[in-house]
């Protein structure tokens, strides 16, 4: 079974990304050099502290193994690892997109992550 790692990101952008055949980011991943991603542990948390109220997101799913080398674990938030991508990210890899709207409480209701 794949592990997945999941990438939140503006539906927008995203439907960009599939124009072009190929994933290369948002602001802050150019920023910072590298493709933001959270396993599951960490998604919750990605959502509250840097997507908070805000709507029209999308969830990727993407199998880190077809990454390869370019995909590095560094340590981050709270002294945890997060994958870091620092490479394009080739829609191949991405197993799934799904909606990632917002609640009445204004937090976001996550999609049953099983691939």
């Amino acid at each position: 079974m794949a592990k997945l790692i999941y990438k939140i990101c503006p539906a927008a952008l995203w439907r960009q990304a599939e124009r072009d055949g190929v994933f290369t980011g948002a602001p802050i991943d150019h920023a910072d050099g590298f493709i933001h991603f959270s396993t599951e542990g960490q998604l919750r948390g990605t959502a509250e502290k840097h997507f908070a109220g805000q709507g029209d997101l999308v969830l990727v799913a993407v199998d880190e193994a077809v990454l390869g080398e370019a995909l590095k674990y560094e340590i981050s938030r709270g002294g945890q690892p997060f994958p870091h991508l620092y490479a394009p990210l080739a829609l191949s890899a991405v197993r799934w997109v799904r909606p990632l709207p917002l609640g009445h409480d204004g937090r976001h209701r996550f999609p049953p992550l099983a691939a």
